[in-house]
This record gives structure tokens, sequence and C-alpha cells, in this order.
């Protein structure tokens, strides 16, 4: 019973830093592109992102990602020995490149803090994406745990991504041409 409530408390840590690390690069993007803003506005509003993203960085996404790992690797004794359960293993080094993808974006936000602008808003865009990949990827080998269930996941993200892709420049093709 205590190996379920564990598992519970990690996956509740693991939507509440996920959801931090969406919401922290938007914010990002949000911050870059008042740059563009004029005077005025762009010091009010790069004043206020500044303090949401601080907020965020410190208050949800650093200690959701404490949690997760706390509350995930208390669990670990289960698996043992790891080399019976090779999903949890490409789940492991997946998570160790979420963590390298949460530092990354923890330069970012202090590069931004700073006011310096290291990615446009569309570099932002695409680094945005990268964490769904992780999700996509995490969620794959935890609930079907086989590499296969992965790999089949993620096409399946990038079958929706190019069908997404070409619904968007399909309309903003027939707007364009509307106006």
């Amino acid at each position: 019973m205590t190996l379920l409530y564990l598992k519970a408390l990690h996956l509740i840590f693991v939507v509440t830093w996920f959801a931090g690390l969406f919401y922290i690069v938007r914010l990002f993007i949000y911050d870059t592109e008042a740059c563009e803003k004029p005077e005025s506005e762009r010091n009010i509003l790069q004043d206020q992102f500044a303090v949401m993203q601080k907020r965020l960085w410190y208050g949800i996404t650093w200690p959701s990602a404490v949690m997760t790992a706390l509350f995930g690797f208390s669990q670990i004794h289960a698996f043992i020995p790891l080399s019976n359960h090779p999903w949890l293993i490409y789940k492991l080094a997946i998570v160790a490149l979420l963590y390298a993808y949460h530092l990354s974006c923890g330069w970012i936000f202090k590069q931004l803090q700073k006011k310096r602008y290291p990615l446009s808003s569309s570099q932002l865009r695409i680094w945005n994406e990268v964490a769904t990949l992780f999700l996509v990827g995490i969620i794959f080998l935890a609930v079907l745990k086989s590499f296969l269930g992965l790999i089949q996941g993620l096409l399946g993200l990038f079958g929706l991504m190019i069908v997404l892709m070409t619904a968007i420049k399909m309309y903003k093709k027939q707007r364009l041409k509307n106006a």
C-alpha cells in the first residue's frame, strides 16, 4: 500500500513539474517578444514577466522537480534488480535528459532575469516542444514498459505534429488568401 501512495505522490509532482516546464518557457517567449514593444510598454511587461518567472521557477518548477525525484527514487527498491526491468533503465535515461532540459531552462531563466535574450521567440517555441517529447517518452515507457512502446509513441506524436502543422499552414494560407 505504501508503494501506491509513493507512486501517487510521484505522479502528482510529475504533473506539476511538467506544468511548470511548459509554462516557464511560454513566459520566456512572452518576455522575449516584449522586446519588440515600445519602451514604456516593454519595461512594464518585462518587469511583470520577471516576477512571474521567478515565482513559477522557485515556487513550483524546482520544488516539483525535487519531489518528483524523491518520490520516484523511493520506489526503485521494487524494481531491483534493474536488469529485469529494461524499460525502467530507458525511462531513467530519459528522465536524466529531462533534468538536463530543466537545468537549461534554468540557464535561460537566469539570462532573462539579467535582461539578456539568448534565444529568439521562434527558437523558444521549438524549445517548448522538447518537454512534450520527454513527457510522451516517459509516459509510454512507464505504461507500456517496453522500448518499442516508446518508439511507437514518439512516432505517433510526430505524425500528429505533422498533421497539425499542415493544418495550421493551410489555415494560414487560406486566411491570407481571404484577406
